[in-house]
């Protein structure tokens, strides 16, 4: 998502609590973080969260290969049982996951089933909305982790984004998260460096190619500045209307425009330099699969699997990188039933993956049934609170309840 999609995004979600638009990208460089190294408890755990953008299809990701129901609803989308990595006698992991198949069987990957919220909300804005401020009942302006970071003095280095802007979950009342692009570069001007100036212009009497050379640095120069120009004027045109019709509409599709494995490799380097931060948020769009699923999910699972099976069994190097956990989640899962595009729409529940060297690994929770559904829809059957506070209390060491407005459910045997 780019940086005006996402401006759209926190606008049209009515998440922007303290500011959280004006703290995006640039607020803060990496340096920024690693000036804070050897600030923190040694013994404090870091949460690094991963939002999949656009509805990952749960179904298809953690299948059910040995329901008949899965196979009646999307014979053309379903995975055998021959084709999945095999959890147990019921389930398996998409072929794509052999990464973190590898993890389940070491114990370091937790799946929690049927992950939703009470009266679902298929669209993308008002799910994704939900989820990142945990207000299932009525409108937030804050999100749950800056709700976190108001708690726990406002610095916001404590909870950090590697995207272009702040996702509405690290905004807070009082303070707001950084948000760190990785791709800090800036582009040089095309004018104000008079040695690569000097590169362009021909002598008198050299050689015909220095001369062509000249002339094609000198055409390069020229492309450079009108791209320039026109860049420049495209920022202050939105500047001016960042409401214009010319715009594509806003959705939460998107996802940071560096990959995964990027944004968690920046993760990695904080916390093996000891960094203050408690809290990464990273992301990955692209998930909204309604034509031509099957393809296209397994490329954007594996882009997932060799990111965090790269960054966990990085972290399990050192003793800082065994106190990070690993969240994964998506707004929603899709419909149970494929539709007639050869893939799936909005739905409900999915699951949510937990991993790191303190993850009691395995399949955790009660899996929904694919027969008795809402409208279609699976019935979920672990609030996404329960996540939330037990990631609060067992990751962050705060009171789940003065978060999530007296909260009381947890997660049993998942963390140590």
């Amino acid at each position: 998502m780019d940086i005006l999609t996402r401006r759209r995004f926190l606008i049209a979600s009515g998440v922007t609590g303290a500011g959280a638009l004006a703290a995006g990208a640039g607020a803060y460089g990496l340096s920024d973080l690693l000036a804070t190294a050897g600030d923190r408890d040694p013994q404090a755990r870091t949460l690094v969260l991963v939002t999949l953008y656009g509805g990952n299809d749960g179904l298809n990701t953690v299948v059910p290969y040995a329901d008949p129901a899965y196979h009646d609803a999307r014979p053309e989308l379903a995975y055998s049982a021959e084709e999945v990595k095999r959890l147990d006698e019921q389930v398996g992991l998409n072929p794509a996951l052999a990464g973190l198949h590898r993890l389940f069987g070491d114990g370091r990957l937790a799946i929690v089933r049927g992950v939703g919220y009470p009266t679902p909300d298929r669209s993308h804005f008002r799910s994704m909305d939900i989820w990142q401020t945990a207000r299932p009942d009525r409108p937030e302006q804050t999100g749950w982790l800056g709700r976190w970071l108001d708690g726990v003095g406002g610095d916001p280095r404590l909870a950090v984004s590697f995207e272009p802007t702040l996702p509405p979950l690290l905004a807070g009342a009082a303070s707001a998260g950084a948000a760190v692009p990785v791709t800090e570069r800036k582009a040089r001007r095309p004018v104000g460096d008079p040695v690569l100036a000097r590169l362009a212009v021909p002598e008198p009497g050299e050689p015909a190619g220095q001369a062509r050379a000249a002339a094609c640095f000198a055409d390069l120069r020229a492309v450079d500045a009108m791209i320039t120009e026109v860049r420049d004027a495209a920022a202050t045109a939105e500047e001016a209307d960042p409401g214009g019709d010319e715009q594509p509409p806003a959705t939460a599709t998107g996802g940071a425009r560096s990959s995964l494995a990027a944004q968690l490799d920046l993760v990695a380097q904080c916390v093996e330099a000891g960094v203050s931060s408690r809290v990464f948020s990273v992301s990955l769009g692209g998930f909204d699969t309604h034509a031509d699923e099957k393809q296209l999910q397994a490329v954007l699972l594996g882009q997932v699997d060799k990111a965090l099976t790269g960054f966990v069994d990085r972290m399990a190097d050192t003793e800082a990188g065994r106190k990070v956990v690993i969240a994964v989640y998506s707004e929603f899962g899709r419909r149970v039933r494929a539709n007639a595009s050869d893939g799936t729409d909005h739905g409900t529940a999915s699951d949510v993956f937990l991993l790191g060297a303190g993850v009691r690994g395995g399949l955790h929770g009660e899996p929904p049934s694919l027969t008795d559904l809402d409208d279609g829809d699976l019935r979920f059957t672990t609030d996404f609170r329960d996540v939330y506070a037990t990631l609060l209390e067992r990751v962050l060491d705060t009171d789940p309840g003065k978060v999530l407005a007296g909260w009381e459910g947890r997660l049993t045997g998942v963390l140590t």
